[in-house]
């Protein structure tokens, strides 16, 4: 079997970030059962030195198609724009990343294995081949995001469990 770097990352990003979508839509029933302010699940943290709710979905979108992108220009940096202040703007984020992750061509996203890619921040610059990035500071990133994510729901009170964050799996058929 030949390495596809596609098959390493797409499916499965498309998989968490259709189970944090749905966790949105449970994250909105809650604050509609418990009068709580969407605002106040979106600024939620783990920790006071942690960024909110709304960072961290924002940061799985970037660490998906971001990472392809960055990938494909060569350079990647983190993304220091807002976040959506509602779940309707979260959804619609989402929504757009999980649409250009289809979109992807299976043959674009493997020719980029060898690509040379540059984390960049500041003054900081790290070197990676595409492969990489995306399988060793991408994808450890979007996890990390997509269950801290996930994490401050549960911290919050929201009646979520583990399948809400594994959401559908690629079972044989």
């Amino acid at each position: 079997m030949t390495f596809s770097l596609y098959d390493a990352v797409i499916p499965s990003n498309l998989q968490i970030l259709s189970a944090i979508d749905a966790l949105l839509d449970k994250a909105a029933a809650f604050c509609a059962d418990q009068g709580t302010a969407e605002a106040d699940l979106i600024d939620a943290r783990l920790s006071p030195d942690m960024l909110p709710f709304g960072y961290q979905v924002k940061s799985c979108a970037a660490h998906s198609i971001g990472g392809i992108e960055g990938v494909r220009a060569g350079s990647f940096s983190p993304d220091r724009s807002s976040w959506p202040t509602d779940f309707a703007g979260l959804h619609a984020l989402l929504q757009t990343t999980m649409a250009s992750l289809k979109a992807l061509d299976r043959d674009m996203v493997d020719v980029l294995v060898d690509s040379d890619t540059h984390f960049a921040f500041g003054e900081t610059r790290m070197p990676f081949t595409g492969a990489n990035f995306l399988l060793s500071f991408s994808q450890p990133n979007f996890y990390f995001h997509a269950t801290t994510a996930y994490a401050i729901l549960r911290a919050q009170g929201v009646k979520i469990g583990k399948r809400d964050f594994l959401g559908i799996p690629r079972i044989k058929r």
